[in-house]
C-alpha cells in the first residue's frame, strides 16, 4: 500500500470553551424570562402576595448582609425589619455606612449569582436546596400572617418534591427562579420605593440621602434633607 492510499482520519472541528452548550442557552433564555416574570409578579398587587416566601428569603437575606457589614465595620444593630410589602430594615449605630448600604446589593447579587449556576447543574441546586430550605422556614418565627405560612409550607413541599423529579432537574429551575430574584433584588427593591411608596425606603433613596448629587431614581426624589443625611451618616440608617 502507497503512502497516497493511507487513509486520512478527519478531525472534529474544535469549538470555544466558552461557547455555550444547547442546554446552557436554554438556561440562558429561561433566565431571561424569569427576570422578566418576576418584575410583573413583584408589581402586581395580587399576585406579589403569592411569592411572599421566596420574598421574605429575598429580603432576609440582603439584610442579612447589612448586618454582617456592620458588625465587621464595628457597628451595633439596633433594630432588623423584613416584611414582604414594607420591604426591609437594618437600623445600625456607628459602622461605615457607605459600606454597610452597598453591602446588602452585592451581597444580593453574589447570593443570587450561586443559585442561578445551580440552574445549569443538578448537584449544585441539591446543595443549595438546603441553604434555600432553611432560608424559607427561618422567617416564620416573626410571621404571624396564616396564608404567607400556608405558602410557605407550599414552596417547602415543592422543594421537597422536585428532588424526585426528573433527577432533580425540575429543582434546577426552582434554585434558576430564586437566583434571579435575588440578583436582581436592586430592581425591584427600586421599583417599590419608586412606584409603591413603600415604608421602608431602598438602598438606593438611603445612598441619595448621604450623598445628595446622587440621584436614586433619575429624577428628583421625595426628601433628603442636608440635615437627614448627616444623620443618617452618623447613625447608619440601612434599609432595603
Amino acid at each position: 500500500m502507497y503512502p497516497r492510499d493511507v487513509p486520512i482520519a478527519t478531525q472534529a472541528p474544535q469549538t470555544s470553551p466558552l461557547t455555550p452548550t444547547h442546554d446552557q442557552i436554554v438556561v440562558l433564555y429561561v433566565t431571561v424570562v424569569y427576570a422578566v416574570v418576576i418584575f410583573g409578579i413583584w408589581n402586581i398587587p395580587v399576585a406579589r402576595t403569592l411569592i411572599n416566601p421566596l420574598k421574605l428569603f429575598t429580603i432576609g437575606w440582603h439584610e442579612f448582609c447589612h448586618i454582617v457589614a456592620a458588625v465587621l465595620t464595628g457597628g451595633t444593630i439596633s433594630s432588623v425589619t423584613i416584611d414582604p410589602n414594607l420591604g426591609g430594615a437594618t437600623i445600625v449605630e456607628g459602622g461605615h455606612p457607605p459600606i454597610i448600604l452597598a453591602a446588602g446589593y452585592v451581597g444580593s447579587s453574589v447570593f443570587g449569582g450561586a443559585f442561578i449556576l445551580a440552574g445549569f447543574d443538578s448537584l449544585v441546586a441539591k446543595i443549595l436546596s438546603f441553604v434555600l430550605g432553611l432560608g424559607l422556614i427561618t422567617p416564620l418565627v416573626l410571621v404571624r400572617d396564616k396564608l404567607t405560612i400556608l405558602l410557605t409550607l407550599f414552596y417547602e413541599g415543592l422543594l421537597v418534591g422536585f428532588w424526585f423529579i426528573g433527577h432533580a432537574q425540575a429543582l434546577r429551575w426552582y434554585c434558576l427562579f430564586v437566583g434571579v430574584m435575588n440578583t436582581f433584588y436592586v430592581i425591584w427593591d427600586l421599583t417599590d420605593d419608586k412606584f409603591f411608596r413603600k415604608a421602608n425606603d431602598s438602598d438606593c433613596t438611603q445612598f441619595n440621602l448621604m450623598f445628595p448629587r446622587i440621584s436614586a431614581h433619575g429624577d428628583v426624589l421625595r426628601g433628603g434633607p442636608l440635615d437627614e443625611a448627616d444623620e443618617i451618616a452618623q447613625c447608619g440608617l440601612v434599609s432595603g
